[in-house]
C-alpha cells in the first residue's frame, strides 16, 4: 500500500503484476440476462439500466473489433504505453450456450497483441460445468477475471431488488471459480433501499470468509426508466448522503480483509440518466473524501478485520 492510499488499489495491483498501466476497455457483447428474459418469470434487478449496467461499455450495434479500437484509441491519447484487459460488462456474459461464448471471447482474444488479460461480468446463476472447465482452459492462456454481482446478502433486500438469485449460488459459483483457479471480483451496492449500515457492513464480513480477489462498491443510483425510478418516486426512501457514503465506504474498507484489491470506491453513472444522488456525478470527490476520512481517523484496510470474528 502506498503512503496516499490506505487499501490495496486495483492500479498498484496491476503495475505490480504487469509493470505497466492498464487500459480497461468495456464491451458489450449484447448477452441477455436470464433475469431479464424471462427464464426467472422477471424483469431484472430494480435498478439496472436498459443498457445491462453496460452505460459506459462499447455500443452493441457495433463490432467487437470496432468497440475495442475506438475505445482503445482514447485511452492510448491518455496512456500510450498501457496493456489492454477487455472486459463484457454489459448484462450477464456467461449465459448463452458454450458455442456462443467461445465464439465470442476467442473474437475479443484475437483482436489484439496488447490484451494481457480478460474481464467477463456476470451472475453467480449463469454457469454450466462445460462452461466453469471452458473458463478453466481459458485461464491458463491468459489470466482470467469473474465479475460477480451481489450487492447484498440481506434476504429482505434481495427480494426488493428482484436479484432471482441466492446467496448459495453465489457461494457456489465462488467456490467453482476458485477450484479452478480463476479470480473472482465481487460487486457490491450500498444505499439499497431501507438498508442500513450494519446491513452492508454484514456483506462486508460475509465476503470476507470466501476466497475472492476483488471487490468494486457501487452506490446505488436512481436511474431513468428502471423499476426503482418508480419505486423512488411512489415511495422516497432515503438515500445515502456524501458524507454517508464516504463514511460507510471507509469503515467497510477497514473491515474488508487485507488481501482483496479494491477495483472500484464508487459507482459510473451516465449523467443525463442519474435521477439521483446528484454527488455520485463527482466520482473524483467521492474518492478523494474517502481517502481523507481514512487518513483524518487513521485506519487502513483491514485494520478491523480481526474484530469481525463474532460475526462467522
Amino acid at each position: 500500500m502506498n503512503e496516499e492510499k490506505h487499501y490495496h488499489t486495483l492500479t498498484a495491483y496491476y503495475q505490480n503484476k504487469y509493470n505497466c498501466k492498464i487500459a480497461k476497455i468495456a464491451l458489450n457483447a449484447n448477452f441477455s440476462c436470464p433475469n431479464k428474459d424471462g427464464t426467472k418469470g422477471t424483469k431484472g434487478c430494480i435498478y439496472c439500466s436498459k443498457l445491462g449496467s453496460g452505460d459506459l461499455a462499447g455500443n452493441k450495434n457495433l463490432p467487437l473489433k470496432q468497440q475495442y479500437e475506438e475505445i482503445k484509441d482514447k485511452l492510448k491519447k491518455k496512456w500510450p504505453n498501457a496493456k489492454c484487459i477487455p472486459y463484457l460488462q454489459a448484462n450477464s456474459n456467461t449465459y448463452a450456450p458454450l458455442h456462443r461464448l467461445k465464439a465470442v471471447y476467442e473474437e475479443i482474444m484475437s483482436i489484439d497483441d496488447d490484451i494481457v488479460g480478460f474481464a467477463i461480468a456476470t451472475r453467480p446463476d449463469c454457469f454450466t460445468e462445460e462452461i466453469y472447465n471452458y473458463l478453466e482452459e481459458l485461464n491458463q492462456k491468459i489470466p482470467l477475471t469473474i465479475e460477480l454481482g451481489l450487492q447484498t446478502i440481506k434476504p429482505e433486500t434481495i427480494q426488493l431488488i428482484n436479484r432471482c438469485s441466492t446467496n448459495q449460488e453465489f457461494e457456489e459459483c465462488v467456490h467453482q471459480l476458485r477450484k479452478r483457479n480463476i479470480e473472482v471480483v465481487v460487486h457490491i451496492i450500498n444505499g439499497l433501499p431501507y438498508e442500513t449500515k450494519e446491513d452492508m457492513l454484514k456483506t462486508i464480513h460475509y465476503l470476507n470468509q470466501f476466497d475472492i480477489q476483488g471487490i468494486k462498491f457501487h452506490m446505488l443510483l436512481v436511474l431513468k426508466n428502471t423499476p426503482l425510478e418508480q419505486l423512488y418516486l411512489k415511495h422516497p426512501f432515503p438515500l445515502l448522503s456524501l458524507e454517508e457514503y464516504t463514511s460507510i465506504v471507509a469503515e467497510q474498507i477497514a473491515y474488508l480483509k487485507p488481501s482483496i484489491i479494491i477495483h472500484r470506491l464508487c459507482a459510473d453513472g451516465v449523467q443525463q440518466d442519474l435521477i439521483a444522488p446528484k454527488w455520485t456525478g463527482k466520482k473524483l470527490v467521492v474518492m478523494n473524501e474517502i481517502d481523507k476520512l481514512l487518513r483524518k481517523q487513521n485506519l487502513y484496510q483491514g485494520d478491523l478485520f480481526n474484530s469481525t470474528t463474532h460475526h462467522h
